[in-house]
């Protein structure tokens, strides 16, 4: 199986950074992230993944107040992170979060791009659209693009990208002393783009890492992700509450991969998943107990309205939670089945928050280290996924069990690398 990290200090359970073996790190500490990815390195993962939000939280009820009380909302931005990473670390790769609404391609191309240089290919792009009227109030505008319009947007924008980032040919580059000539002037063309929402000239002012280009990631679950997805990633990051759902899922993509007139097989499907791990199962069971009683009132409630883009203080926290399908103008394909779920099962809103606040929607896999590698193994036996971008519940203090323990078990099984034979992204991956 393929593994990635979610590299986060405070991790995915908004009660668990409260958790007393929670560390204490800096969340702007790079030092403390490199550790971790060097720990996650050790491990043999395929990569870490940053991710990134452009606005603290303020949907619910139109404050931040409700959001920095209930959860740590410190973070680094992505490329700046993994800059400092490309030469803190030496084989596992490396991808963070981009928005594809809030930055212009050439910026991205060149950024990258250089970062790839850096990291000697190990870059992955997690492209997206993000979600929240937080965000487009930080980017001088009074309303997030709606759901048709920043996906169409996205899809420029990556075509552009990688037209950039072919602007310039493998050999262009030649450095004749003699002849006072650096590189072949028509082997670095402009791309000339004319489209929608982006006018560019080209060619980027940098070449490429031509041993390995920036490997495209896309997260969503969405039918318009999937459409884009489809034709463009080569890494996805769905989001997949059950084995039912993971199954058809992971049919319907492959099968509209092949209809994009690509290789299913080329892409990887890597669904989030939260490992809660003690040396036994009743120990996991109480562990996650423990977290659990510690989620802010607030804190689900906050999250959800963030990322639906849609304040849910409008209504009663103790009445069913009710049907948001013509009210949900950010995420999604993530809270439709939520609230179908919910609603089938009679949950009040503040229940499904609650809920909410512990997973983020994503399975979790609890027990001791044999337990949670049995869960692993079965999930991708029974749905065709090809691994998992593992999201801890909390950043423990000491070292972590699903390293020490959960790692060298899937080893032992045969189910994950014991060492990297590869120094790429795309070698870690297959691809």
């Amino acid at each position: 199986m393929h593994l990635a990290l979610f590299l986060t200090l405070s991790g995915l359970h908004l009660g668990g950074w409260r958790h007393a073996t929670s560390s204490d790190a800096d969340p702007m500490d790079v030092r403390a992230y490199a550790s971790l990815a060097r720990k996650a390195e050790r491990a043999a993962l395929d990569m870490v993944f940053v991710a990134d939000k452009l606005a603290i939280d303020s949907s619910y009820g139109g404050s931040t107040e409700a959001t920095v009380t209930s959860r740590a909302i410190g973070s680094p931005e992505p490329l700046t992170l993994l800059s400092a990473l490309s030469v803190l670390t030496e084989r596992i790769g490396l991808a963070g979060t981009i928005s594809t609404t809030y930055t212009e391609p050439y910026h991205v191309a060149r950024m990258l791009g250089a970062i790839n240089h850096y990291s000697h290919g190990r870059v992955g792009w997690n492209a997206v659209t993000s979600v929240s009227d937080g965000e487009a109030r930080n980017f001088s505008r009074k309303n997030h693009l709606g759901h048709a319009e920043r996906y169409d947007r996205a899809a420029e924008f990556i075509d552009v990208v990688q037209s950039l980032w072919r602007s310039w040919q493998p050999d262009a580059i030649v450095r004749d002393r003699e002849r006072g000539l650096y590189a072949l002037t028509d082997h670095i063309r402009p791309i000339n783009h004319e489209g929608r929402h982006f006018q560019i000239e080209g060619p980027l002012n940098i070449p490429p890492y031509q041993e390995s280009p920036p490997v495209l990631i896309q997260a969503g679950v969405s039918e318009r992700f999937s459409d884009i997805a489809a034709r463009y990633a080569e890494v996805i990051f769905p989001v997949l509450t059950t084995v039912a759902r993971a199954r058809d899922f992971v049919s319907g993509f492959r099968q509209k991969t092949a209809s994009a007139g690509r290789d299913p097989s080329k892409v990887r499907i890597l669904p989030g998943c939260i490992p809660v791990v003690a040396e036994t199962d009743s120990l996991a069971g109480e562990f996650q107990a423990e977290l659990d009683a510690l989620i802010h009132p607030l804190a689900g409630l906050t999250f959800m309205s963030g990322s639906m883009n849609h304040d849910l203080s409008r209504y009663s926290a103790n009445e069913l939670i009710p049907d948001l399908d013509s009210e949900i103008r950010g995420s999604r394909g993530r809270f439709l089945p939520l609230i179908a779920d919910a609603r089938a099962r009679g949950l009040t809103l503040e229940q499904t928050a609650r809920s909410y606040a512990r997973d983020l929607s994503f399975p979790s896999f609890v027990g001791s280290p044999a337990t949670v590698a049995d869960q692993m193994m079965s999930w991708i036996d029974e749905t065709g996924v090809d691994g998992f971008t593992i999201i801890p519940p909390n950043c423990p203090a000491s070292d972590d069990l699903f390293f020490d323990a959960v790692v060298p078990e899937l080893q032992r099984r045969g189910a994950f690398r014991r060492n990297y034979n590869g120094k790429t992204l795309r070698h870690h991956l297959g691809l």
